[in-house]
């Protein structure tokens, strides 16, 4: 969780946008054999390179992006999925494309 421009409790799982932007992004970079391995078939690319996409979503990605959203894998998911945080480039490129308002980090309140 994260401070939002109001100063309250951001959480990830209202947003979802960082998941359903593009589908170049959810790949797998620091992962070995054994941490893909435990990635269900279903969510991984057909050519292993990363998480499959429908369009530019996830297939992990279940809800509603900017209303309520969940990670299907999220205690297994990939590295470049871990790194993304609330208000960080990646964050708010994502929200930007999906029309939602930009979010201040935690250090930004500090």
């Amino acid at each position: 969780m994260n401070a939002d421009t109001d100063g309250d409790c951001y959480d990830c799982t209202a947003c979802g946008a960082c998941c359903a932007t593009s589908s170049e992004w959810p790949r797998f970079t620091m992962e070995d054999d054994v941490q893909i391995a435990r990635i269900p078939d279903r969510f991984i690319a057909s050519d292993q390179s990363g998480m499959r996409c429908v369009g530019a979503r996830c297939s992990a990605l279940s809800g509603e992006v900017g209303k309520g959203t969940k990670c299907g894998i999220y205690a297994i998911r990939p590295e470049v999925c871990r790194t993304c945080m609330p208000g960080d480039p990646e964050c708010l490129f994502a929200r930007r494309a999906w029309g939602l308002p930009a979010i201040a980090t935690i250090e930004a309140h500090a």
